[in-house]
C-alpha cells in the first residue's frame, strides 16, 4: 500500500477496488517507518481482511531496492500481488515479477476474470485484453480505472516477519 506516513494513497484504495473485482481475501502490505496512523487507517478499509506490518527504518522511503525483495518473499502465498500504477509501483513490481520469474501485467483497466485482464496499449489508443498462466500474477492497475473503496471494515493487523533485503541503495 503506498501511503505518506499519516494515510492511504487514493490510488491504494483504487487497487483495493481491483483486487475485489478478482476475488478472493484481500490482505493489505504496509512498510514503512513510523506507521501507526497509515495502519489504523488501514485496517478500516472496506474489503481488507488482514494488514500485513512492517515498521522499519529500512522501509521508511519506498525504495524498490529494499521493497522488491520484500514482496517476493511474502509474494509464495498468494495468487495476485497488485499495486498502484504510480511511480512507485512502476518501479517495485517489475523487480518483484523479475524476481518470481512471472510476467508483470501492466496497468489494467478492467477485470475479466481471475487470470485475464484488460490493459491499454499504444499509448492508450487501443484496449488489449490478456490472460496470464503464471502461479503468481504480478499487475499494476490504473487507478482511474476503478472504483476507490471506502472506510467501514475492521481488518486484523499482523507483524509480518523482518527479512535481509540487500542495502545497497539508501534515500
Amino acid at each position: 500500500a503506498e501511503h505518506d506516513g499519516k494515510t492511504i494513497s487514493p490510488a491504494t484504495r483504487a487497487t483495493i477496488g481491483a483486487a475485489q473485482k478478482i476475488g478472493g481475501e484481500i490482505h493489505l502490505l504496509l512498510a514503512g517507518h513510523n506507521i501507526a496512523p497509515v495502519i489504523e487507517q488501514a485496517k478500516t478499509l472496506a474489503g481488507i481482511t488482514q494488514v500485513m506490518v512492517e515498521d522499519d527504518p529500512l522501509y521508511e522511503h519506498p525504495l524498490a531496492e529494499n521493497l522488491a525483495p520484500f514482496i517476493t518473499e511474502i509474494a509464495d502465498a498468494y495468487s495476485h500481488v497488485l499495486a498502484a500504477a504510480t511511480s512507485i509501483g512502476k518501479d517495485v513490481m517489475p523487480r518483484v515479477a523479475a524476481l518470481l520469474d512471472v510476467q508483470q501485467i501492466s496497468e489494467i483497466t478492467a477485470v475479466v476474470s481471475a487470470d485475464t485482464f484488460v490493459r491499454p496499449i499504444y499509448a492508450g489508443n487501443a484496449l488489449e485484453t490478456v490472460q496470464s498462466l503464471d502461479k503468481i500474477k504480478i499487475i499494476t492497475v490504473r487507478g482511474t480505472a476503478f472504483d476507490k473503496v471506502a472506510d467501514g471494515g475492521n481488518a486484523q493487523v499482523v507483524d509480518v516477519p523482518a527479512i535481509a533485503v540487500p542495502t545497497i541503495s539508501r534515500f
